[in-house]
């Protein structure tokens, strides 16, 4: 379905771009040949470099690949906000609605815009991303942890586009906040535990007098997840799947419960279980829950979760489009919610999938959370 949707927005592009130019014939068959690959340029590095999730190429391949498709995928945009004011304006007065249509300056100036969107949009979406601090009132919380920091990182995605050096720079950043806990919710990875080994070794690094705690994103499933687990333990990852553990601090407890993703069905994994996560949790708990994806929040507000962090959706990537995200997601897309008597935090994301590597409007981070001692629910 991804590709069938991509081919339709290439036609649109060749349509409404493309033919109108006034370039000879051949000129606008090569220019309508390289929409369509920019397009579907997915379907040839599954097929011979890697997997769709995982493109084996350069990074500086990727980068040219994606600001190419993100070319594509904003003039469409564009062109189609053009044609829908052309046709608002027509009927109030033909000759200008027609007059937009066909305006030649307009046309290369949204191709021109789309193509400069692009190129920033990947410059941003492989930054090391910038720290965004939140305070989080916690119902239950006890004294002992109020001011406690926690740094959520979620959606690093390592691969051939945010390699080894990208990691370590986010580690880095990371520990120089001194968190007394490290929580990781998922899609740390694109590839086979061989392909990524350098990649993801940086994550040892992570530092944090409780631990650094860590969930499976939908990632994870796609190349052999059995030994991701393996891997992750291997670097100091404590894996949380449908299970919790307990803090202590001054002798007062806080809950960390896990979830694994909906997409272990594929692979015949436990399917995500927030019953299994907090069976033997006391009442009136302080619980923290990992859940890769911001869905399920209501039930998980049931179940008896006081703070949900989840990342999944990588804000969006674009303002504008990022609603589309949003409703794909039960309305979450990015920042704070409340839910019930449960405060569901969608993170950005540190990184994204490199097969769409933009971002306008929606920035990376890399999550500094503060908790505070906040009344019962």
């Amino acid at each position: 379905m991804f590709h069938v949707i991509t081919g339709l927005i290439a036609l649109y592009v060749i349509w409404r771009f493309v033919w109108p130019l006034h370039w000879p014939a051949a000129g606008r068959m090569l220019l309508a040949v390289l929409v369509l690959l920019s397009a579907e340029h997915h379907l040839i590095t599954r097929n011979f470099f890697g997997t769709m999730a995982s493109p084996e190429v350069p990074a500086a391949v990727l980068m040219a690949l994606g600001a190419a498709f993100g070319a594509v995928i904003l003039l469409a945009l564009f062109l189609f906000i053009r044609d829908g004011a052309g046709l608002a304006l027509s009927a109030f007065s033909r000759s200008r609605g027609r007059a937009l249509l066909a305006c030649p300056r307009l046309r290369t100036g949204l191709a021109c815009a789309a193509m400069a969107l692009s190129v920033l949009g990947v410059w941003q979406a492989v930054r090391v991303p910038e720290v965004k601090t939140i305070e989080v009132a916690l119902p239950h919380l006890p004294r002992a942890y109020d001011g406690f920091r926690i740094v959520h990182l979620t959606d690093l995605h390592a691969s051939r586009l945010l390699q080894a050096d990208w990691m370590r720079a986010v580690v880095a950043r990371a520990n120089a906040l001194e968190p007394d806990l490290t929580l990781i919710t998922g899609d740390l990875v694109d590839g086979t535990p061989a392909a990524r080994a350098a990649d993801v070794q940086p994550l040892a690094d992570l530092r944090a007098p409780h631990g650094v705690v860590a969930i499976p994103g939908n990632h994870e499933y796609y190349a052999e997840y059995l030994g991701w687990l393996q891997a992750f333990e291997k670097l100091g990852l404590r894996m949380l799947l449908n299970a919790h553990m307990t803090l202590e601090r001054d002798g007062q407890p806080l809950v960390l419960a896990g979830i694994t993703d909906s997409t272990a069905a594929r692979v015949g994994q436990p399917l995500p279980d927030i019953d299994a996560a907090m069976k033997g949790v006391p009442p009136a708990s302080a619980v923290i829950l990992l859940s890769h994806r911001p869905v399920g929040a209501e039930r998980h507000a049931q179940a008896g979760a006081g703070l949900q962090l989840s990342g999944h959706t990588h804000g969006g990537q674009i303002l504008g489009p990022h609603l589309l995200t949003q409703l794909a997601n039960e309305g979450y897309v990015s920042g704070m919610y409340q839910v019930g008597g449960m405060q569901l935090y969608v993170s950005n994301g540190a990184g994204l999938w490199p097969g769409f590597p933009i971002r306008l409007g929606r920035p990376s981070e890399i999550t500094q959370i503060v908790l505070r001692a906040g009344p019962p629910a």
